[in-house]
């Protein structure tokens, strides 16, 4: 978060926003069913905490446009960008959110862009360690709530798009990477073998393919080599499979799926 976003610590980058339970000591107030007021893109999500533990697991959900509460205001929160996002995951069962507002929020979402999320599922920033987001791979460049959309370019968030929140551990280079698995199909023969390709991405999406990295298909799994691939046993019943990579200290993928003929 850093000074262009409202982030942890002022430190790891791009953060803000979300419905939340609140104690009133944290300025907060507890909130209520968040109000959709308009119809958002149907976004992949999920949530990794600070152990590396998947918090929510990948799902779908509509970022639709919504109302939080902060103190006694009701802060309008524009669809398609990443607190929408989070809204949508709470309303549909997922972690308890908290958060702050640097600005002046209300009714108008150009109002909520320095809303900022402290804390995710009971983990609170610490430091310069705290909650981030990424679209596609590239950390956001903007707060959470900001209409002006994760890159501050005025595109928000479009259907298919993932959308990542995970506790960053900063350091000088930025956060940990985050994992992503590519099989080499997306179809394979039962009992035959597929090869998949795991790589890290920066804060900037630069991507480095990541070697030691665990990944599972069924019930096999395989460590990658120094080019970031492994080679897997296809399950020997047909049907829809998911492929996961995790490595111990960095963000683990987001599934990827397979049919298996």
């Amino acid at each position: 978060m850093s000074a262009k976003r409202v982030s942890v610590s002022v430190s790891v980058s791009a953060l803000a926003a979300v419905v939340v339970a609140l104690t009133a000591a944290a300025g907060v107030d507890a909130l209520p069913a968040a109000r959709v007021s308009a119809a958002g893109p149907s976004v992949q999500s999920m949530i990794v905490g600070a152990t590396g533990a998947i918090i929510s697991t990948a799902r779908t959900v509509t970022a639709s446009a919504t109302t939080v509460r902060v103190g006694r205001r009701g802060c309008a929160v524009a669809a398609g960008t990443p607190l929408a996002v989070l809204a949508a995951v709470r309303r549909a069962g997922g972690p308890g959110f908290a958060l702050r507002d640097y600005g002046r929020c209300g009714s108008a979402p150009r109002n909520s862009a320095e809303l900022f999320v402290y804390s995710l599922g009971g983990e609170t920033n610490s430091g310069q360690n705290g909650w981030e987001y990424k679209v596609a791979e590239v950390s956001g460049a903007t707060g959470a709530a900001d209409p002006s959309g994760p890159m501050g370019d005025r595109r928000l968030l479009r259907s298919g798009e993932r959308v990542l929140w995970f506790w960053c551990q900063a350091s000088g280079g930025g956060c940990q990477r985050t994992l992503a698995v590519a099989p080499a199909a997306s179809t394979a023969p039962a009992g035959g073998s597929l090869t998949v390709t795991v790589t890290g991405y920066d804060n900037e999406g630069r991507g480095a393919p990541t070697a030691g990295a665990i990944v599972t298909l069924g019930s096999d799994f395989a460590s990658t080599g120094a080019h970031g691939r492994a080679t897997l046993v296809v399950p020997s019943t047909p049907g829809r499979y998911r492929i996961k990579a995790t490595r111990r200290g960095l963000v683990p993928s987001f599934p990827e799926t397979i049919l298996v003929r």
